[in-house]
């Protein structure tokens, strides 16, 4: 039996028959859809490597069937930049070494879009460890985590402000 399903991946249109119906989300992206951006790591929902946005909101990837997705929007670690302009959450990431070996680093940044858009990152470190608390970083970049976190929701804070004016 073929499960025939639609999915907007990053932007684009993506029509994708699976012939096993207990494929996750997770091995969709990377194995069919070559999206290795999203990390296998505890493949139980609770690391926080995998997670990706579905129709604006965090997801654990490797713990969502595809076929329950039909007609979805995902978003990627790879759709988040804009040709070569980062995403303002990369770039903080990046400017206040919120990782070290990388590996939870797509999930992180992922989760820190899904928290800022959802409006519960606020000005508040604790909030945002929280906020960020299903996503575990075995190198221990908390600090630099929570610091990126605010900062780039500082900014969004400031671009929409500014666009709103």
């Amino acid at each position: 039996m073929t499960f025939r399903l639609t999915l907007t991946v990053n932007g684009e249109p993506r029509a994708i028959e699976l012939d096993d119906p207990r494929v996750t989300l997770l091995d969709l992206l990377r194995e069919r859809l070559d999206l290795t951006g999203s990390k296998k790591g505890c493949d139980r929902g609770q690391c926080g490597a995998c997670t990706v946005l579905v129709n604006g909101r965090r997801v654990n990837s490797c713990l969502a069937l595809a076929v329950s997705l039909d007609g979805a929007e995902v978003l990627t670690i790879e759709g988040l930049a804009r040709g070569e302009q980062l995403h303002p959450v990369q770039s903080a990431f990046i400017e206040h070494d919120g990782f070290q070996c990388g590996f939870c680093t797509p999930g992180q940044i992922m989760s820190a879009v899904g928290l800022i858009r959802e409006g519960q990152a606020g000005d508040d470190p604790e909030r945002v460890r929280e906020g960020m608390s299903g996503n575990l970083c075995r190198c221990g970049a908390y600090i630099g985590i929570t610091q990126a976190v605010l900062d780039a929701q500082a900014r969004l804070a400031g671009t929409e402000q500014g666009e709103a004016a």
